[in-house]
């Protein structure tokens, strides 16, 4: 009976969270965990990111880097209701932390963080930065880590049944040799790739968003040779949540010329740009929203 309701479950929390586009990313998701949830956990998670780089002086101390990355986002979050027709409603906050760790990352709902490391050390053009947060913002539209979330509940309820039942069979030495096969079978068999799975869908419609906002789809693939040159150890497929540099430039190249007709259409764009008010108003009257939901001062 408790296999019967874990397997309804299962099937009642698929479903796909955007909309068909060129990039042809229409996989079904394991979304068991609610929307609400994931973007309150989101919300705290910001709020604290925002709090310890601000107490270590680490918040936007760049202003020219700051309305660099600002002005990218709002040309990118503009192009994401082709995706979700729900996008225009978030509450999108765009920070940037001055941190040497070439890293980016937008959570559920929209919450933007640029690493200057990301910038400092791939002297990244505004094609590659849109390319990075172009990528982080298909996470949020795909609810990617609502995802994994659900995910790892699915794992820690398998696991912790199947440890239950092995208990019952042998010897403590043979049950923990038991579940630590499973949770490694999991991760390989069923995490991994389904994260691997995540990175494609964001590399794809990542390079779509892109070139919808005027930004050319090829500078990802300049991007990650650079980022491939900085990787220090190169982790095998099998054993990475992400595909290996090789195969990533491969599928970048090929996308970028297959939605190239999108960036020859809209690149005339980025010169004429206004964002909406749709983006929260962010660029409008420089005002901006804080993660508790309250209007903040845009610089």
């Amino acid at each position: 009976m408790k296999f019967f309701l874990i397997i309804l479950i299962f099937l009642s929390g698929c479903a796909s969270t955007t909309l068909n586009t060129d990039s042809d990313v229409s996989r079904r998701q394991l979304l068991i965990l609610p929307e609400f949830m994931a973007n309150s956990m989101s919300v705290e998670a910001y709020k604290e990111a925002l709090k310890i780089a601000e107490k270590n002086n680490k918040l936007n101390t760049d202003k020219n880097l700051l309305n660099r990355v600002r002005n990218i986002s709002y040309k990118l979050i503009d192009k994401a209701i082709f995706f979700r027709d729900d996008a225009n409603e978030w509450k999108w906050e765009i920070n940037v932390e001055d941190n040497e760790e070439v890293n980016a990352y937008c959570m559920p709902g929209g919450k933007i963080m640029v690493f200057s490391g990301l910038v400092e050390k791939t002297n990244a053009t505004d094609d590659e930065l849109a390319a990075v947060i172009g990528h982080e913002i298909v996470h949020a539209l795909r609810e990617h880590g609502r995802e994994r979330m659900s995910t790892a509940l699915i794992q820690q309820v398998g696991i912790i049944g199947f440890a239950a039942y092995i208990a019952n069979k042998g010897t403590r030495v043979s049950t923990d040799a038991a579940v630590q096969a499973v949770a490694l079978g999991t991760t390989l068999f069923f995490a991994l790739p389904n994260s691997r799975e995540q990175e494609r869908e964001a590399d794809k419609m990542g390079l779509e968003l892109m070139a919808l906002a005027g930004y050319n789809p090829m500078a990802a693939v300049s991007l990650w040779r650079k980022m491939n040159e900085l990787s220090e150890f190169n982790m095998p497929e099998f054993l990475s949540t992400h595909p290996s540099n090789e195969n990533r430039i491969k599928d970048l190249t090929e996308h970028a010329k297959k939605i190239n007709h999108l960036y020859e259409e809209n690149k005339k764009e980025i010169k004429n740009f206004h964002p909406t008010d749709d983006i929260n108003a962010q660029a409008q009257g420089g005002k901006g929203l804080r993660s508790d939901g309250s209007e903040a001062q845009l610089p």
